[in-house]
Order: C-alpha cells, then sequence, then structure tokens
C-alpha cells in the first residue's frame, strides 16, 4: 500500500515574501478555495499577529467552509518577557480561530544566542511552553523548526533537543526547515536518520515534515528525498514563489509523488486542477507565467523539430515523462523554421482544415511559412496567424474586408501636454465603402479603434475583443532605426485569447498586420462557431 503524504501549502504567507508578490484580502480568499478544490491537506494564511491584513483574512474566512484543507494560522513561539497567556502573538493565533496552527521556533544556537540573544535553555523553555499552551485549543498543532539543517551541522545535540521539546510541548508534526535554503541533496539522508532515530526515542510519536527553500535550486529534490526517506508532509508554495529564490515548488512536487513516486496524497483525485490553480496564483499576483516551469508551463509539453512531432504523433511518450492532460496542461504543436509536414498536419486536423499529408499544397504552405520566417515572421507565440496563411494559401479564408489607405498622426502642440494621435482609415465591406477616424493613445491604439468602429456595424461581435498585450522586437541592428521589427499582439474575447504577427520596417505597418489578423481571427472563430 502506498504511503499518504501531506501537502502543505504556504503560497498565501511564505509566497507573499517574494519580490512583487501582493495579494489583497479578497485574492487570498479566491487561492484558498481554489487550494481547497484541488485537495491540499493543510493551507498557511498568515501571520495573524503580524499586520491587520491577516487579521482580517483570518476573520473573513471564519465564513468560508472549506472541504478539504485545514486552514493554517502561523506565528513564533513567544517572546522571552511574557507569559503564554499573555502574548500577543500567541493570542493572536488563536484569535484566527483555526483548525490548525504552526508556529516557529530558532534550531540553530547562533540565532538563539545573536538575534534572541538568550541562554540556549531558555529557548527550549520558549519552545516547549508555547507549545504547551497552545495544545489544548486546536487540533492540529504543527512546529517548524527554523534553520533546522544549518543548525544541525553547526550543532547537533542542541538542535535535536529543540524538537524533543516541541514533541514534550504537544506538537503533532515536527517539520524540518532548510531557512536559508543552502542544503544539498546528498546531506539529507544521514540528518533525517539521526532526526528519525531521536523521536525514536520519545514516547509520543510525530509526523515528520520537510519545508525546503530554492537558494542552492535543490528545494523540490530535498523535499522529494525526504519523502522518500521517510517524512510525511511536504510543505511549499504554489509556483515556488517565497523569499529571495523562493520555496519548493508544489506544482513540481505534487505530480511527482502521485504520478513518479505512486505516493497516495489527498490531491491525487484532483491533479488535473494544477494547471488552472498554477494560472489562478500567477494571475492574482498579476506575475507572468512561467512558460519552461515544468508540468504546468506552456512550453512543458511543446513540440518543435518536426522529427519530435513525428514521433509524439505516433507515440507521445517518445519525448513527454507524462500526459499533460494528467496535470490539466495540453500538448502544443510549435510552428517554426524547424517545422515539418506532421508540425502542419497535426496543426490542420486542430484548426479543422481539410488537408492531407500528401496533398501538393502542404508544400506550397511550408514554403511560404518559412519564406515568411526568413523575414522575421515567427508563429510560435502567434498561432491565429499561422491558421489564416493556412487558410489563404488553400483559398478558403474568407475576405471579411478589404483595406484601401490609413494615415496616422501624430500632433504635440505643447511641449508640456502628451501628444495626440489621429488614425484614418478607408475600407470596404462587400460594396460598402466605410471612411472613418479615431483618436487613441498612440498609433497603435488608434489604428485599432478606427479599425473596430468601420468594422463593428457589420460585425457586432468586436465590441467583445480587447488587445491584452502588445510587443515589439527589433530583429536587426545594421539599419539602427530603420531596423526591422516584428510586432506580437495578444488579443481575447469572452472565450479566449489568440496571438497574431506582423513585420516590416516600419513599426505602425507591422501593427497593423497584427491588428488585421487579430480582427480576421476572430470573424473566422465566430463563423466557424455558427456552422457547428
Amino acid at each position: 500500500m502506498s504511503r499518504r503524504i501531506e501537502i502543505y501549502d504556504t503560497t498565501l504567507r511564505d509566497g507573499t515574501q517574494a519580490e512583487n508578490f501582493n495579494l489583497s484580502v479578497k485574492d487570498k480568499i479566491k487561492i484558498c478555495r481554489q487550494l481547497d478544490k484541488l485537495g491540499v491537506d493543510f493551507i498557511e494564511g498568515g501571520w495573524p499577529g503580524a499586520n491587520p491584513h491577516a487579521v482580517e483574512f483570518f476573520k473573513k474566512m471564519q465564513q468560508v467552509e472549506l472541504k478539504n484543507a485545514h486552514l493554517t494560522a502561523f506565528g513564533s513561539t513567544r517572546h522571552f518577557n511574557n507569559r503564554p497567556e499573555k502574548d500577543p502573538n500567541l493570542q493572536g493565533l488563536l484569535e484566527a480561530k483555526t483548525p490548525a496552527i504552526t508556529i516557529f521556533g530558532k534550531s540553530w544556537d547562533i540565532h538563539v544566542q545573536d538575534a534572541l540573544r538568550i541562554a540556549l535553555e531558555d529557548n527550549l523553555i520558549l519552545i516547549e511552553e508555547s507549545l504547551q499552551y497552545l495544545r489544548p485549543h486546536v487540533k492540529h498543532l504543527l512546529y517548524d523548526a527554523e534553520h533546522f539543517f544549518d543548525g544541525f551541522k553547526n550543532n547537533k545535540d542542541y538542535c535535536l533537543a529543540t524538537i524533543e521539546r516541541a514533541v514534550t510541548g504537544g506538537a503533532d508534526t515536527i517539520v524540518l526547515c532548510d531557512t536559508n535554503g543552502g542544503t544539498l541533496p546528498h546531506e539529507i539522508p544521514a540528518i533525517i536518520a539521526e532526526v528519525k532515530k531521536k523521536l525514536q526515542q520519545m514516547e509520543r510519536k510525530v509526523k515528520l515534515g520537510i519545508h525546503a527553500h530554492n537558494d542552492s535550486e535543490t528545494a523540490v529534490a530535498n523535499a522529494l528525498i525526504s519523502v522518500d526517506l521517510g517524512v510525511d508532509q511536504v510543505q511549499g508554495t504554489i509556483n515556488g514563489y517565497g523569499e529571495r529564490c523562493g520555496n519548493s515548488n508544489l506544482t513540481s512536487i505534487i505530480p511527482a509523488l502521485i504520478f513518479k513516486m505512486q505516493m497516495d496524497c489527498q490531491v491525487k483525485p484532483n491533479i488535473e486542477q494544477l494547471y488552472c490553480t498554477s494560472r489562478l496564483v500567477d494571475e492574482l499576483a498579476n506575475l507572468p507565467h512561467d512558460r519552461y516551469q515544468p508540468y504546468v508551463g506552456e512550453s512543458a509539453f511543446a513540440h518543435k523539430g518536426g522529427i519530435h512531432v513525428s514521433a509524439v504523433k505516433r507515440n507521445p511518450l517518445t519525448y513527454e515523462h507524462i500526459e499533460p492532460e494528467k496535470v490539466g496542461n495540453y500538448r502544443r504543436i510549435l510552428i517554426s523554421d524547424q517545422a515539418g509536414r506532421a508540425n502542419v498536419m497535426m496543426k490542420a486536423q486542430k484548426y479543422g482544415i481539410p488537408i492531407e499529408s500528401d496533398d501538393p499544397l502542404m508544400s506550397s504552405i511550408i514554403n511560404e511559412m518559412k519564406e515568411l520566417e526568413k523575414q522575421g515572421y515567427q508563429y510560435e507565440a502567434a498561432e491565429a496567424s499561422f491558421e489564416l496563411l493556412m487558410r489563404r494559401t488553400l483559398g478558403l479564408q474568407r475576405k471579411f474586408f478589404k483595406l484601401e489607405a490609413f494615415r496616422v498622426m501624430n500632433f504635440k502642440y505643447s511641449m508640456t501636454e502628451r501628444p495626440l494621435t489621429e488614425a484614418t482609415l478607408r475600407l470596404y465591406v462587400g460594396g460598402n465603402e466605410v471612411h472613418t477616424a479615431a483618436m487613441g493613445d498612440g498609433p497603435v491604439n488608434a489604428l485599432d479603434k478606427a479599425l473596430r468602429k468601420a468594422l463593428i456595424r457589420f460585425y457586432p461581435s468586436l465590441e467583445n475583443v480587447e488587445l491584452v498585450d502588445y510587443k515589439v522586437r527589433v530583429l536587426t541592428g545594421e539599419s539602427g532605426t530603420g531596423a526591422k521589427v516584428r510586432v506580437l499582439i495578444e488579443s481575447r474575447d469572452q472565450h479566449c485569447s489568440w496571438g497574431t504577427v506582423g513585420v516590416s520596417v516600419n513599426i505602425i505597418e507591422a501593427s497593423w498586420q497584427a491588428l488585421v489578423d487579430s480582427i480576421n481571427f476572430k470573424l473566422l472563430k465566430d463563423e466557424k462557431a455558427k456552422h457547428r
């Protein structure tokens, strides 16, 4: 029978210590609900004694029902000058009214002497008395042995004495923390062996946990090897967020435990929620998603080389270590200058384009794509433009409108005022000539507004389209300000998002190409939806 491993998430506390990582109380509640849906065992919500923001969160969470997870309040052992019943930190933990409490204490003698500036024996008393006071008031009581691995290397006997007193104080779980993130995987086995030996000598049986930081790029490895050595609980954060270089990444740890180590976790039935959980945290923190992240990154199951694609089409296991659907991700076939017929065929199937691999027009598509890429076009982040390219080559693309001319003017009447930009354009929709103008925040925004203004009475669904990202890449440096540029635009409606591309020595022309593709793709998408 596989062992049961607890997943303890500290994204809402330890994760928020990451640089540029900020969450509102509303955001934290949303993430809490999703983590509960994912099935984690413990959700560490914050330090209620640290700030009013955390107090508000725990107060609002008292009205939220969690089905799988135990909400956890986090804090420290009591202050040396306070009795437990008078200590504001311990009282704040109880006032949070959570089913679980985690407190941390000092394991490293250097911290006791230099940070707390108290005697080593006094620190042992703080640990035991703090836990003893909390024990009757909470269902789950956990003790984080801060700086445990550094403390063990410096003074093994004292470090082990701290966890002995935590057990005596009533902790259910002792969590070994690599707080500075400097421990390497080969050091873990001997240390955990000593800890287990110490715990076996005690009357009370407790669970063992691991909390690793990633300063040496070994947090995930340290967590997994600890589980292999018998640890019962893994602490970490979604996407590995945390102070300095971050924490152990639960989006890598959880699938490794379930699919590779055959461990039993409460998360297991809901593991397909992992991808959307990862994206939700990034979205609410307003941070870009790491496309190269294992398991949940956009590139985790992306295939570019023609030989790879051909093999994956026959058997995905040839170039994928697990099926992407297991974690809620999906396979992507990239279109690039390395692409062969297999890439294009898989895209054609995805787009619903009727073409066979031996069709002479297949060569036309590949040749045109490669010629355009020589000019600087790139379709890996602009699949909408590639679908339009395929349809145009095959004569399947309907012409929704025809541009006759456009003009963009920038005015700056005063050096103390913002410049004004106006775009005018003339186009035909069927036999109807349309001539419009619009003001905007810069030439691209003005063009976008003018184009929609011209088309919206013919295609009302364009009201729902918005431009959400705009990137410019200079392709060559030889011509200075006359260099060729590539523009990538991401657009979205209420259902999905899509990318388009344009290339020119003129940034406005390149932007226009990407804008037109964006509008054409939306209209194509609507047309396909009507015929389903």
